[in-house]
């Protein structure tokens, strides 16, 4: 399997297929790559290098005991784009992965990127705080670490069959194939890191980091998501990036890059070639 060992050892799985302007997909918690293959497939097939990784402690990747937080995971991201030599890049993060591109751009510069999308990304935080009053309180974070520390397979399998992909909605379709693939990844990567990342994506504060960015950024989010609601995240995003375009999807849910990839993909593609 390719991997890149970086400077403290962590190995890191990636995938690298095609050629032409690179793609590098980041991932949300707790899934890996493979969550992207949909997007892969299609943006290989429009003549783009598509690039993802697993996160330090997800899929195929070391299961570190430490470095489960946004410096680490940016860092881990600047080594793989370093290590390919990439230029000019886009970069593309759903959810924490969203997380994860903004930080990586804001502290390793833009001299590699050339553009940026979030999808129902975290930014700019999730916790509610003082200087945050809509967003979540600390306690539903505690929670979701309890829920992961005392049964995790059950708790990943209701995420996604629930609230992940608006499976819980009245009249949703559910797909025990998504369902399944969800439960799959997240049980390939280790309970340490998924259980620190609850405070990695839910607790950084992205506002510096996103009044850094220069480069056009595509912030995309639906107003049905249900991990991370729509009000105290896209459109605070979009307002803090210096060429933040907003896009919102009516009704689409949190894991909408695989329930409504059609759209999606699409209007990457428009965003990629505008």
């Amino acid at each position: 399997m390719p991997m890149i060992k970086t400077r403290d050892g962590t190995e890191i799985f990636y995938k690298d297929w095609g050629s032409g302007q690179p793609i590098v997909f980041s991932h949300g918690w707790p899934l890996s790559a493979d969550d992207w293959d949909t997007q892969m497939l299609f943006f290989l097939q429009h003549g783009y290098r598509v690039i993802a990784h697993d996160r330090r402690g997800h899929g195929r990747s070391s299961q570190t005991s430490d470095g489960h937080d946004m410096d680490h995971y940016a860092d881990d991201l600047a080594a793989v784009t370093a290590h390919l030599d990439l230029k000019q890049a886009i970069h593309v993060g759903h959810s924490t992965g969203g997380g994860e591109v903004v930080h990586y751009i804001a502290r390793h510069g833009e001299s590699r990127v050339a553009k940026a999308a979030i999808l129902s990304a975290v930014p700019p935080l999730m916790v509610q705080t003082a200087a945050n009053p809509g967003g979540l309180p600390k306690d539903i974070f505690d929670g979701l670490q309890a829920q992961l520390a005392a049964n995790r397979s059950q708790f990943y399998r209701d995420l996604a069959a629930g609230p992940f992909y608006g499976y819980n909605r009245p009249g949703a379709k559910s797909s025990e194939a998504v369902i399944e693939n969800w439960w799959r990844q997240g049980m390939m990567g280790g309970a340490k890191a998924h259980y620190d990342g609850i405070v990695a994506f839910s607790q950084t504060d992205f506002t510096e980091d996103l009044k850094k960015i220069t480069v056009p950024v595509l912030v995309m989010h639906g107003d049905d998501d249900q991990i991370v609601p729509y009000a105290d995240s896209g459109p605070l995003s979009a307002k803090l990036l210096r060429n933040g375009t907003l896009k919102t999807y009516k009704g689409f849910p949190h894991g909408m890059p695989t329930t409504e990839a059609a759209t999606i993909n699409a209007d990457l593609l428009a965003f990629f070639k505008g």
